[in-house]
């Protein structure tokens, strides 16, 4: 008689997997193996004719279990088929059928404990087939042939992760997905394991096991077969960057959790094994950086379809499940809420409770506060009754009080003893978790239902108590909580200060008057209006503030007097829209900024091609809104717009509002935008507006019927554009034509950056419309345009020929020596008008310097060089230091950084700094000096003729002594500042767009691109003329 074995499962299942030509084979060899065996002959004409479930039955019905095992064993080792032969030796001994067993049942009662009742309801129905092809690309992605493979299931924190964990397992040990794919599949919750002392990988599955030994060499025999399932990798402090050597390979050796992790995670541990890793998006981006062959799967939550069939699952009135999700949608932020199962549970039950009593869903759904308080005081009020016991409000007060120590100490799983320092007695707990507002984590651990339940609690306790009754010292006063919140210090306050303002609210007053008894105290209201009304007060303050966050507080409370005295005296404003909530709050709250002079906006994915986000005709609405500031704000002069994307409606909007007369902006600046609308339209605007005068467009790509559209208008007699930047637009030599025809005809432009864009032959188009007389530009940029030294004759003749331009830029170009002998020509030359000069970066050497040394001694109009990350050398700096002594040298700013200059030169730089009367400013930056060096620059500094006002040196180019001299020197001389910019130091190539407003005397020494930026506090005085760019 057969076995239980082979009764339950039977050799069918093993011979299917024979191929036509392994059949005959086995067939063949059955025989000879009978016959070795000592078994009786089964009768070769049945074998012969039989089809693979034909000889399953001969074989179950000649011998018993042991001997028909012991046959196919041998045959399948014969024809090379070890695997059948290992898969039947597993299935003989019966591990793996009971330990999918005992996964079956650990999983299914975690889920009825662990996750809430209607959720695991509709989430637990019969897997469909796209459900289950979902669920394979689990066990089995397509984006991979090899055996072994990691996937990082990514999403927010409560998204439903380990939910679909347990359904990959379930659906696992059901033999529905993966059973061919995996024989153990092994799961790991990290908020279990940080708890753990030392141990090895083979305690972690022992501790799990459903018999007292684990089979070792069973599990570790075909480790292609494992799946380790890593669930909640957040909460594990793992370093994905120790080196080899720490970690582990042999998982029977005891070693810190977080090591055995990442040795499995890095493949040190069972490299052929697979893994899926859950985590949150910023742990996501680390794994996909640190492990190999990543493949990530992102769980985006509810779309609007699964919403609404949720809404009817738990609202079984399909008239009243219609009407709640209609309610919702109306406010984006439930709505965008609802797409995380749990939450969208939460809106649901207090919708029903809420209807159930005669309430409006629209009503409930006014504020996302309004539906949270609903639901919060609900739980805590008994069915059929019309307010709270006694009990009811202390434990609500408990848990609030708890929530507010969470907050603050960033605690969000709590043990037993933390509950009871907070009033919550133990009896407490059962009635807590029967309301869903507590969930029990693990052994006598609990956390909120979701992050934002607890900010929720928090923000309560805030209100309702004076936070210094609480009994830890880090709970804070109302006033510190709000601007902790706005300040984002806090990274993970993502609500609380939303739900303490909207809990200001008039309407939430009222519902907890009614519920404790008592009005909250008046005090709270007027300790946020202050903390609100100094930030308008305070430009410092104003600059630490989240305008986003500010703006989501403000909206929340929803009182259109405050908000406009808090937003009114606010001047510049930063806006990054991802969503259409975004949209809606920014365009009722920038319409109270009356007092804006600076608006930055940045929208990247409202109108962008994504099939989980509809693009709505409120967003249109709402973003005309926004536009509308532009035109009805007296005070706003300057507007950006950065990586953005604009569809034809948001574009003609955008346009419309520009191109009005009204509309007094005198700056606009596009870097990264995508204008998917008409081109000539927005030309149009500079024709329409003649108050804008500085125009940026960077990084966006323009056809050269674009340049002819832009020059078009720039030729139009209304148009005012003063300044022009075109970086990094794909220029090239071909627009250059139709850029000098604007250059000989176009009177008021002034100022033109063409940096990176590949010019290359047409800067000599450029070069003979400036050489024209009637050129005025006085400003050009042309960094970075593959200029070369063939270019210099035309740079050279130009620079002789024209009267009018003042700063030239040509850094990041292969000029080499060759081309500045060229240029130096025409340089030297006493009537050449060029003030400044930037020429970083442009493959000079020693030998460059002979050319410029009489550029210094005779042109007295050139007052600013920056020559810096050329290998001047030493020798080099020695030959200009003899002409920057010189009489008649008049240069003011001195860029030598990254020129490969030692202490050797410190005794050529002593000269200069006593005996120039007019050096303010020498960069040497990532430059190798010593302190024998700086001791002697310090002298220099400290010599009464020294004119010098700025120094920059590097953070890494000196050593501590070194630093303590230049900082001792600096602190004797009040004049004196050194600036040590991390990012001048490397890159300072080129001047940065400047804008200059009328009245506004522009006076900086500038160092490269960041050196305009923003900029140190401690800028010094200039005695010198105005600096425009340089």
């Amino acid at each position: 008689m057969a076995s239980s074995f082979f009764s339950d499962f039977g050799l069918m299942w093993y011979l299917e997997e024979l191929s036509r030509k392994e059949l005959v084979k086995f067939k063949e060899l059955l025989k000879q193996e009978a016959e070795e065996l000592g078994l009786k002959q089964i009768p070769w004409s049945e074998v012969k004719r039989a089809s693979k479930e034909g000889l399953a039955n001969l074989l179950t019905k000649h011998y018993d279990g042991p001997q028909a095992w012991a046959v196919t064993g041998r045959v399948f080792l014969k024809i090379n088929r070890k695997d059948l032969c290992v898969k039947a030796m597993r299935e003989s001994t019966g591990h793996t059928r009971k330990y999918r067993a005992h996964v079956k049942e650990k999983f299914s009662d975690m889920w009825r404990r662990n996750t809430i009742t209607d959720v695991a309801e509709f989430f637990h129905q019969k897997i469909t087939q796209e459900e289950r092809q979902y669920l394979e690309l689990f066990l089995r992605p397509e984006a991979t042939e090899k055996q072994s493979y990691t996937v990082v299931l990514q999403g927010v924190k409560r998204i439903g992760k380990t939910m679909l964990l347990m359904k990959i397992i379930l659906a696992w040990s059901d033999g529905i997905i993966g059973q061919d794919r995996f024989s153990y599949i092994f799961y790991f919750c990290c908020g279990e394991l940080k708890k753990l002392p030392a141990t090895s990988l083979a305690e972690l599955i022992s501790r799990e096991w459903h018999e007292p030994s684990v089979p070792g060499i069973e599990i570790t025999a075909q480790p292609e077969r494992l799946l380790f399932i890593i669930d909640s990798f957040e909460k594990l402090k793992c370093d994905l960057n120790q080196s080899e050597a720490e970690l582990c390979s042999d998982w029977e050796e005891q070693q810190p959790v977080p090591v055995l992790v990442s040795s499995l995670l890095r493949k040190k541990m069972f490299p052929e094994s697979s893994l899926i890793i859950a985590t949150t998006p910023d742990l996501s981006q680390e794994l996909e950086k640190n492990l190999k062959d990543v493949q990530v799967q992102v769980m985006m939550g509810f779309d609007d379809y699964s919403k609404k069939l949720y809404f009817s699952s738990i609202l079984p009135n399909w008239g009243q499940a219609v009407q709640a999700f209609n309610a919702v949608q109306e406010n984006k932020q439930l709505s965008r809420l609802c797409e995380m199962p749990l939450l969208c549970w939460l809106v649901c039950t207090c919708l029903k409770q809420e209807m159930e009593r005669g309430q409006e869903p629209a009503e409930v759904c006014r504020c996302t506060t309004t539906l949270y308080t609903s639901f919060i005081l609900h739980a805590f009020t008994p069915r059929g009754a019309h307010g709270p016991s006694p009990q009811g409000r202390g434990q609500l007060q408990g848990l609030c009080a708890l929530a507010a120590e969470g907050m603050w100490t960033n605690t969000f799983v709590f043990p037993e003893d933390m509950l009871g320092r907070n009033g919550i007695a133990t009896s407490d707990i059962a009635t807590l978790l029967d309301t869903k507002v507590l969930l029990k984590e693990h052994a006598d651990c609990y956390s909120f239902l979701h992050l934002s339940v607890q900010e929720f609690c928090a923000a309560l306790f805030h209100v309702l108590k004076n936070p210094s009754e609480h009994h830890h010292p880090a709970v804070a006063s109302v006033d510190v909580l709000l601007m902790t919140y706005l300040d984002r210090t806090k990274k993970n306050w993502i609500f609380l200060g939303c739900f303490l303002m909207g809990l200001l609210h008039e309407n939430e007053q009222r519902k907890l008057d009614a519920f404790f008894g008592f009005q909250p105290s008046q005090e709270v209201k007027q300790l946020c209006h202050q903390s609100l009304r100094r930030v308008n007060e305070n430009e410092d303050l104003q600059s630490q503030v989240d305008f986003s966050k500010l703006s989501y507080c403000l909206f929340e409370m929803q009182n259109d007097d405050f908000v406009r005295e808090v937003m009114e005296p606010i001047k510049k404003v930063n806006c990054l829209i991802l969503d259409n909530i975004d949209l809606i709050i920014f365009s009722y709250c920038l319409k109270f900024c009356r007092s804006l002079k600076k608006l930055s906006l940045c929208i990247e994915n409202i109108w962008a091609k994504q099939p989980h986000r509809p693009v709505l005709d409120s967003s249109l609405v709402c973003w005309d809104q926004i536009c509308s500031v532009f035109r009805r704000n007296e005070y706003l002069f300057d507007l950006q717009m950065k990586d953005s994307i604009l569809n034809e409606s948001a574009c003609v909007a955008l346009y419309s509002h520009l191109r009005e007369p009204h509309c007094l902006l005198q700056s606009l600046k596009m870097k990264g935008v995508v204008l998917n609308g008409e081109m000539r339209l927005f030309f149009d605007i500079f024709i329409q507006n003649p108050n804008i005068r500085y125009l940026s467009i960077s990084s966006m790509k323009l056809s050269c019927e674009d340049v002819y559209l832009l020059c078009e208008a720039l030729g139009h007699p209304t148009c005012n554009i003063e300044s022009l930047n075109l970086e990094d637009c794909s220029l090239s030599a071909d627009h250059c034509d139709t850029m000098a025809w604007v250059l000989t005809h176009n009177k008021k432009l002034r100022q033109l950056s063409l940096t990176c864009n590949y010019l290359d032959t047409g800067v000599g188009q450029l070069c003979a419309a400036l050489s024209c007389p009637e050129a005025v530009l006085d400003f050009l940029e042309l960094a970075c345009c593959y200029v070369s030294q063939q270019c210099c004759p035309a740079l050279s003749e130009m620079l002789v020929r024209n009267s009018t331009l003042r700063h030239l830029d040509l850094s990041l170009n292969i000029l080499k020596d060759e081309g500045l002998e060229i240029l130096c020509e025409a340089l030297q030359l006493p009537y050449c008008s060029l003030r400044s000069l930037c020429i970083t970066e442009c493959g000079f050497s020693t030998h460059g310097c002979h050319y410029l040394v009489p550029v210094l001694m005779y042109n007295q109009n050139l007052r600013h060089l920056q020559i810096g990350v050329n290998a001047l050398g030493d020798a080099g700096v020695k030959l200009l230091c003899e002409a920057l002594v010189y009489p008649h040298c008049r240069i003011q700013t001195l860029g030598l950084q990254g020129c490969g200059l030692t202490s050797a030169c410190c005794g050529d730089l002593w000269d200069i700094l006593t005996h120039s009367k007019t050096l303010e400013g020498l960069n040497l930056s990532s430059n190798s000096l010593d302190y024998s060096g700086v001791a002697l620059l310090c002298k220099a500094l400290q010599h009464p003729q020294c004119p010098l006002k700025v120094l920059w040196m590097g953070k890494g180019d000196l050593d501590e002594e070194s630093w303590a001299l230049l900082r001792t020197v600096e602190e004797r001389d009040p004049e004196l500042h050194i600036w040590t910019e991390l990012d001048w130091l490397v890159w300072p190539t080129r001047p940065v767009w400047d804008i200059r407003l009328p009245g506004v005397s522009v006076q900086r020494l500038c160092f490269g691109k960041a050196a305009l930026g923003t900029g140190p506090s401690r800028t010094p005085t200039v005695t010198a003329e105005p600096l425009r760019l340089c």
